[in-house]
């Protein structure tokens, strides 16, 4: 097994062995990791095919669950992923979408809500990540609304210096503030997660954190797929 310490999210994810289980949830086979490469391949070039690359800011606005942890990897494997609360108000995500800058939002098929409704008046391509029913966890399809944004994406990949993630502060001070993550970023606080916990590849663990927050992104998802664990994902908390 090789981890990477400064290099891409796609790179990190070669970690685990074909047949192991990378992804799972409550009552739902697992998710292999060659599953998971396949399928994140695969949705790469859906996103390409609607004009996103890596320079490309592309909103995730899913509930918690594998979806929502699959949806992450394909968008951070190939443009950079801005996961946002689905509970925002559409005032909310007006705010949010446009500091951003994002090009596309996914939503969840048959998501009308506030998300969806700014991203229409926004004019934002929107990508509905339908889940394959009876698949493993976190299988979907990508189905774009309408036609494409833009010209097919080049298929430069990722480099370690892009940017791969973009979070907002809580804003207790002031207004919210931007912070952007490259993927090497991403990459070294996985490894350094991973290490601090010992984490093996015979590791599975219970995500309940939100998959909007750096938590639950790098502490329980990156850090366990980093050394070729498993990462069980829940709907929720209570």
């Amino acid at each position: 097994m090789t981890r990477v310490r400064r290099g891409t999210v796609r790179e990190l994810l070669q970690a685990g062995e074909d047949e192991a289980a990378a992804l799972g949830a409550p009552g739902r086979p697992f998710m292999s990791y060659s599953q998971l490469r396949r399928q994140i391949e695969g949705h790469r070039d859906v996103l390409r095919r609607c004009g996103i690359g890596p320079q490309d800011r592309v909103a995730i606005v899913l509930p918690n669950g594998p979806e929502m942890a699959a949806a992450f990897l394909t968008v951070v494997s190939g443009a950079t992923a801005a996961p946002l609360n689905p509970a925002y108000t559409e005032t909310e995500f007006d705010f949010y979408l446009d500091d951003l800058g994002a090009r596309a939002v996914l939503l969840r098929h048959g998501d009308t809500g506030p998300a969806a409704a700014c991203a229409r008046r926004r004019g934002l391509a929107i990508i509905d990540v339908v889940p394959a029913e009876g698949g493993p966890a976190g299988a979907f399809e990508l189905h774009p609304r309408g036609e494409p944004a833009g010209p097919t994406a080049d298929d430069r990949e990722p480099e370690p210096d892009d940017v791969a993630l973009l979070l907002h502060t809580s804003g207790t001070t002031s207004r919210p503030k931007l912070v952007p993550l490259s993927q090497a970023n991403l990459c070294a606080s996985a490894h350094n997660i991973s290490t601090t916990l010992r984490l093996t590849s015979n590791d599975v663990a219970l995500n309940v954190m939100p998959l909007f927050h750096i938590h639950g992104l790098m502490a329980s998802l990156a850090a366990s797929l980093a050394v070729g664990g498993c990462v069980v994902c829940t709907p929720g908390f209570d």
